[in-house]
């Protein structure tokens, strides 16, 4: 037997590794493991000290830099207490650490150097981050029309699936459910900061349960499951498709869906019967589901008012809805007609549609007659004024430029089409209604609800686009304008561009 040959010993391998020198004193960083991971944050940490930064592994009143990736700051707060059974508080000698993004570690790491702490590194500070915020969020109003909703907001992720989950629940006839998410998402709509937990949500007015749900996984995950399964669903792509089509409500969209209606060409093939409204909406549908844009509404109201000025020449048009609050596109125009004299608007708004289809300018109209019904006895989301609802042929720019509304548009040949359709609606208000009228007509929907809302549970009265009525009394309240109405209620003015609740 030839004994096997002895390895040489080795030496052994130092237990700890030298550290390399701290070249910042100055700055002590602390790597939050919260969904970083262990490993990934071994790795930075020896990153950073390889590029001599100070990395403790436990937190510490030592600590200036608290990094975080994927975490809010309130998640932050929160985690490092749990870990180290007492809370991150303000500092008295020294400065309170920063509270930063993942993104100030790479900057700095790629500098080889800490790089200035900027407002978007920071996940909020000490002193006016989680106990700022909280206050703001116990204050936010109950009423859409006691909170002022900007067109953009800081939550726009979060109230995308809350309306679309709203309107999934409105296509199965679940109106409560429905404005369950509406709600929701109206109050997110309003507030001044974005959300960074579910935690901070918890407390806010129709933010709860099934909401609360929604709003933690987006925070968490990025999306909503619900939302995600929507979006592939045949009966949600259906019914969207079908209520988009003019004329079309749930109710009709869900009684061709249950007969077979998948498309539009199946309404033809399946010779469904269409009202006038219904066969207008499928002919324009391509031009009517396109936005149109606040150029394209000035250039109707152009049309509008020179038809209206044919037959009285001092009216006052005054175009309402989204564009009013400040949106740069729509899927309609509406516009609001009145005048001092109630004889100077009786029957204008029928001779202008009629001068306005005998020059091609309509490809659809169907007007209302004013209801006789006494206006305090009207449902409050019934609206009793003169209409006309229309769909407009709007002339190209080439075609129109320095043309009059007298020009004539050609609807007769494909191959000469000039114009796009457009929805157009034309309301007759009298004088001493139209403030009210002014107000129901601006919108935002869930605003003027909510607004009605608040008047009958916080005031006993009702208001409708008609006026303000106090039913016990059994009398009106004028008003001249919509900051008396507003006064009237006990609420502060809210401006259009804040009502898009």
């Amino acid at each position: 037997m030839i004994p096997l040959k002895r390895r040489k010993k080795e030496a052994a391998a130092p237990s700890d590794p030298v550290t390399p020198p701290v070249l910042f004193p100055e700055v002590c960083i602390f790597l939050v493991e919260r969904r970083m991971g262990a490993a990934r944050r071994g790795f930075l940490t020896s990153l950073a000290q390889k590029k001599g930064f100070s990395v403790v592994q436990e937190y510490s009143g030592a600590v200036t830099h608290v990094v975080s990736e994927q975490n809010s700051f309130t998640d932050v707060l929160s985690w490092i207490e749990r870990k180290t059974g007492k809370p991150v508080e303000n500092g008295k000698d020294k400065e309170s650490p920063h509270i930063l993004d993942v993104s100030w570690f790479t900057e700095s790491m790629s500098a080889g150097k800490p790089v200035p702490v900027e407002t978007r590194h920071s996940l909020g500070t000490l002193q006016s981050g989680v106990s700022k915020e909280k206050d703001e969020l116990f204050t936010v109003a109950p009423y859409a029309c006691q909170r002022h909703t900007p067109l953009t907001h800081h939550n726009s992720g979060i109230t995308d699936a809350l309306e679309m989950l709203g309107k999934a629940a409105a296509f199965q006839g679940s109106e409560v459910r429905s404005l369950a998410f509406t709600r929701a998402a109206s109050v997110l709509k309003s507030l001044p900061f974005k959300l960074q937990s579910a935690e901070e949500a918890k407390n806010l007015y129709f933010c709860g349960g099934h909401c609360q749900a929604v709003i933690q996984e987006i925070l968490e995950d990025g999306v909503c499951h619900e939302v995600e399964v929507l979006k592939i669903s045949e009966q949600y792509k259906c019914m969207e498709l079908l209520t988009s089509i003019f004329g079309v409500g749930v109710r009709t969209a869900e009684r061709w869906y249950k007969g077979g209606v998948r498309k539009l060409s199946d309404l033809e093939d399946m010779n469904i019967k269409l009202t006038p409204e219904q066969k207008a909406g499928i002919e324009h549908y391509t031009d009517l589901k396109q936005p149109v844009s606040l150029e394209e509404a000035k250039r109707v109201e152009h049309f509008i008012k020179d038809a209206l000025n044919r037959f009285v020449s001092d009216l006052t048009i005054t175009m309402t809805g989204g564009f009013r609050r400040g949106k740069q596109q729509g899927h309609d125009v509406d516009f609001l007609i009145t005048h001092p004299d109630e004889e100077a608007i009786r029957g204008v708004l029928k001779k202008a549609v009629d001068w306005m289809d005998s020059k091609g300018l309509l490809l659809y109209h169907h007007t209302k007659v004013r209801s006789h019904t006494p206006a305090h006895r009207r449902s409050t989301h019934m609206d009793g004024h003169e209409t006309c609802y229309a769909i407009f042929a709007l002339p190209n720019l080439p075609s129109d430029s320095g043309v009059s509304g007298a020009a004539h548009v050609d609807l007769i040949s494909p191959a000469a089409r000039t114009w796009r359709a457009v929805r157009v609606d034309l309301v007759v208000s009298s004088y001493d209604e139209y403030p009210f009228a002014l107000l129901g007509w601006t919108g935002s929907k869930l605003f003027e609800r909510e607004l009605r809302r608040f008047s009958w549970n916080e005031k006993k009265l009702t208001l409708n686009s008609h006026g303000l009525y106090n039913t016990e009394k059994n009398c009106s309240i004028p008003a001249t304008s919509e900051e008396e109405i507003f006064a009237l209620l006990g609420l502060q003015y809210v401006p259009p561009p804040y009502r898009n609740a």
